[in-house]
This record gives C-alpha cells, sequence and structure tokens, in this order.
C-alpha cells in the first residue's frame, strides 16, 4: 500500500517512477536545444523563478541552474502509454527528489532523502516508506516497454516532435 493510501493524502513532494525502458527520454532529448530553450525559459519565467513545490529560488550551490524544468507525466499503468500532461519549475533539490533513483546512483541519496522529509513534514520512517513504494512501483512499471505521448505540446506549446 502506498503512503498516500495509508495517510489519504498527497504528498507535496514525492518520487517520479519513470520505467526503465523511458530511461533517458525527456523533452530536452526530443527537442531542438533553441526549442528547449524558449520552453524552459518561458516556464521560469511564469514561475518568478521560484520552485513551484518548495518555494525556493534554488540558489546556485552546486548545480548548474537555480531551478529547473521537469516534465509532468501520467503513467497509464494498463496500457503502458506514459503521456507529458504538463511542465513545473523546481529547485535543484526538489528535483533530484523527482529523480531519486538517479540521485542515489551518483551520492545524493541523503540530500535528496533530507529534501523529501523536509517539504512533507515526514519523520526518516515515512520518507523510507515512500521511496520503497516508489521502488515497487518501478520494478512493477519497468517489466514493460512503455510508449510516450508528447501530444500535449502541440496542443498547449505549439510545438510537435516527429
Amino acid at each position: 500500500m502506498h503512503y498516500s493510501e495509508m495517510t489519504g493524502s498527497k504528498p507535496k513532494l514525492s518520487l517520479e517512477v519513470v520505467p526503465q525502458s523511458n530511461w533517458g527520454t525527456n523533452l530536452r532529448s526530443r527537442l531542438s536545444q533553441k526549442d528547449w530553450d524558449k520552453l524552459r525559459r518561458a516556464e521560469y519565467r511564469r514561475a518568478k523563478n521560484l520552485c513551484e513545490i518548495c518555494g525556493s529560488s534554488g540558489l546556485k550551490q552546486r548545480f548548474n541552474y537555480p531551478v529547473e524544468c521537469h516534465e509532468i507525466w501520467h503513467y497509464d499503468d494498463s496500457t503502458h502509454i506514459q503521456a507529458l500532461q504538463g511542465l513545473i519549475v523546481l529547485c535543484p533539490w526538489c528535483h533530484q527528489v523527482k529523480h531519486f533513483m538517479r540521485s542515489e546512483l551518483v551520492g545524493l541519496r541523503d540530500q535528496a532523502m533530507l529534501q523529501l522529509m523536509l517539504v512533507n513534514g515526514w519523520t526518516t520512517r515515512q520518507a523510507e516508506e515512500h521511496v520503497e513504494d516508489a521502488k515497487i512501483q518501478w520494478a512493477e512499471r519497468s517489466r514493460y516497454k512503455w510508449k510516450l505521448d508528447l501530444s500535449w505540446l502541440a496542443t498547449n506549446k505549439g510545438l510537435e516532435i516527429t
């Protein structure tokens, strides 16, 4: 049972569970650099260069950018379609949480875990349960080959990817 099911609420910050077949596939890799820059910079302006989850200005420290653009995906576990639903501006630490498994691989697990706990007001145990649930969901999703649906881009941003 997922943590949100136990508490009856959705966490403010949660891990993104991208199936392994779609690792490395994102808008930045599918758009031209010019289109990606235009899209992300418009999102930064819209969000006033603030993280839309924790409100931080994401001051440059360890990372290249004070805020980063993250895709919002819907995962249909029955059809195995990963559909783009929008974009969100995140500080680097909230972005590290979204990509927690990558953060673990590059040695940023402790910092990402701390951000997860701080933003959600969770104990270590609650955060660990959320991570474990996400890893179980990732393993299940990764059993399948997923298709990407990027039609949101054409409908909302006038961009088409062929």
